[in-house]
């Protein structure tokens, strides 16, 4: 157990009052730590899942006992340490070769844990290509019809996710998208288990297209890497529910009357009271007026003056 710090200086107490519970949380702090085996597959592919995640990573070089899946004290330490809620453990062994396991903490306990093995990967040393900015937000690419039926795919789609999401903002320049994360889902095999995962990388080159919008090219960069599914623990549902939770002043205030449909389009609806037609404000016509009965028995009395003076005129 981590003993209770008292700042003694003002940066100290900058750092802890950084850590407290804020209504915008800070940008998850990712840890890359290796297992007491491990081989230069893993350990490639640790290096460059770490270079994608820079600057908010923090790289154990050293190997630690540490086996996530009997016992996750020392992830919980290692979170309340370095305020970190992901964790990318490598390891190798001849059971289980090439082994990579992805963690996410809520509240500095453990919320869930999935295992891959890396069947074939490329590091992106090996790729002679321009690589992208530190710190750059990538574009995320699911291909397959797998990310929302199987478990196991939906998953591993929420892992990448919120270990690459990085900061949310409104809007992004063009020139700001720098490289694209690909992940295609593998068909099912033979025996109704989830195939295989193929994650590539590719840098957005754009090019002069002759109009205003550039032409955009994708060049791989790397690391690209084969995998298959291993052990996986799913986060139980209250804690999970909890790990969703909103506040109150991020949730938008719902305006009385107002909708959105399908498509995006706001939707007003008015609620008038019972209408009188005879109280309507229409054009100022003649004839619109209302007569009443004198007004027509006086139209009626000067038809006849006016019928006898004809008569009288002919005569």
């Amino acid at each position: 157990m981590l003993r209770t710090i008292t700042p003694r200086n003002a940066r100290v107490k900058r750092v802890l009052k950084n850590r407290e519970a804020k209504t915008e949380e800070n940008i998850k702090t990712a840890i890359f730590i290796r297992g007491s085996q491990t081989s230069q597959i893993v350990n490639d592919a640790l290096a460059d899942l770490y270079m994608l995640k820079k600057p908010y990573a923090v790289n154990f070089t050293k190997k630690n006992q540490i086996h996530p899946f009997e016992d996750h004290s020392n992830l919980q330490f290692f979170s309340q340490k370095n305020d970190a809620s992901l964790f990318v453990i490598g390891t190798h062994s001849k059971k289980r070769p090439n082994t990579l396991t992805f963690a996410r903490m809520f509240d500095h306990q453990l919320l869930d844990m999935m295992e891959v093995s890396i069947e074939k990967g490329t590091p992106m040393k090996d790729f002679k290509t321009p690589k992208s900015a530190i710190g750059m937000k990538p574009c995320f690419m699911f291909n397959g019809d797998m990310w929302d039926q199987n478990p196991h795919y939906i998953m591993f789609k929420s892992m990448i996710l919120d270990f690459y999401h990085g900061q949310t903002v409104d809007k992004v320049a063009l020139a700001g998208l720098e490289y694209v994360i690909s992940v295609t889902s593998g068909p099912m095999t033979s025996e109704g288990k989830p195939g295989k995962i193929y994650l590539r990388t590719y840098t957005i080159v754009l090019k002069r297209s002759g109009v205003k919008l550039p032409r955009i090219e994708l060049v791989e960069m790397g690391p690209s890497m084969d995998m298959t599914f291993g052990r996986m623990t799913e986060a139980k549902p209250d804690v999970w529910k909890q790990s969703l939770r909103v506040p109150k002043e991020l949730k938008p205030k719902k305006k009385k009357n107002i909708t959105k449909d399908v498509m995006g389009d706001t939707v007003g609806r008015i609620h008038l009271g019972k209408q009188d037609f005879d109280k309507i404000q229409t054009r100022k016509m003649k004839g619109l007026k209302k007569r009443t009965a004198s007004t027509e028995d006086d139209k009626d009395s000067s038809e006849k003056k006016q019928r006898v003076n004809e008569s009288d005129d002919e005569e």
